[in-house]
């Protein structure tokens, strides 16, 4: 198969061209050699290859078409040399063109651009961001901690809505509700004093009942978180049951389940009991179950007054 290069010429073969190094045949009368005495009829070797015989002078004519036979074949071997050699250089100047251009191409294009060019050859400006960082969204607590903040309509059906709530598939029926400004007047022992100590401005009850237990929670609201945590290490006695609406006096001259709370200015505050009046002992898991429950809904009740706030500042005009 040929790839299009120079082929590697033949030598011309002529008709009666002695090849080099074959003897000639001699013929009488042949030159005599220095101090030889040839006879008749003897053969005297030729000192010049290619002279034809019969003749004393060198056949010059043969002499030099083998020589020029000889340099043919010579410069066809360096043409041919010299055709491969350029062949192979330039393959490796291909090839470093080639490479270099990938490696250009990559190192043009590699990495991530920072600007570009416009078609009319003007640089576009790289992007900007701005070094202020937006504000952190309203923290709800924030709201239920100060009185400057916490400015939405606040009742006892408001806090505790509804007939009825569930807690973990557990259903208790909602009793009766109350709301004062007179702290200490729904109190027993000395959390009365407790709380007026610490500027309590208003108390919010609600019962509610299930299976033969009865709990009441009472939230009071106070200035200030400090007031609030206050009052709730400070805490002694309960609130006070709160009958009514189905739901038959409880916690009256008997041993009851008192627990207390806070968050933000909203200290809450539980008493829970059978409604038999029997006598609540560490034993007694549901009594424990149902104030878990109570404190769980008032503490969810009071932190979704926050949220809800911190939301409508969140999403009004110039906040």
């Amino acid at each position: 198969m040929s790839f299009g290069g120079p082929q590697w010429p033949q030598e011309p073969q002529q008709q009666g061209q002695q090849g080099y190094g074959q003897q000639p045949q001699q013929g009488y009368g042949a030159p005599q050699g220095y101090g030889q005495q040839p006879g008749y009829g003897q053969e005297s070797p030729n000192p010049f290859p290619g002279a034809q015989g019969g003749g004393a002078t060198p056949d010059w004519g043969a002499l030099a078409d083998a020589s020029a036979s000889r340099g043919r074949r010579r410069r066809w071997l360096m043409i041919g040399g010299g055709a491969v050699a350029a062949l192979v250089v330039g393959a490796i100047v291909a090839t470093a063109v080639v490479a270099t251009g990938k490696k250009n191409d990559e190192a043009k294009n590699g990495g991530v651009p920072t600007g570009t060019v416009s078609p009319t050859a003007e640089p576009t400006p790289e992007p900007t961001f701005s070094s202020v960082a937006p504000p952190p969204p309203p923290n709800p607590k924030d709201y239920i901690s100060d009185p400057r903040k916490d400015k939405a309509p606040l009742s006892a059906e408001g806090l505790f809505p509804g007939r009825k709530l569930t807690m973990d598939k557990r259903p208790y029926k909602k009793g009766a509700t109350s709301a004062t400004t007179n702290c200490a007047a729904v109190t027993q022992g000395g959390l009365g004093t407790v709380l007026k100590k610490n500027g309590c401005q208003r108390v919010l009850r609600a019962t509610y009942v299930r299976d033969g237990v009865a709990i009441t929670v009472g939230v009071a609201v106070f200035p200030s978180e400090a007031a609030a945590l206050k009052a709730k290490s400070q805490a002694t006695g309960g609130v006070a049951p709160l009958a009514g609406a189905g739901v038959r006096e409880f916690c009256r001259a008997t041993v009851c389940l008192r627990r207390s709370n806070a968050v933000g200015r909203y200290a809450y505050f539980t008493q829970a009991g059978f409604t038999d009046g029997k006598k609540v002992t560490k034993a007694d898991k549901p009594v424990f179950l149902a104030s878990d429950d109570l404190g769980t809904f008032t503490f969810n009740q009071i932190y979704a007054r926050g949220r809800a706030q911190a939301s409508a500042a969140a999403g009004a005009p110039g906040e």
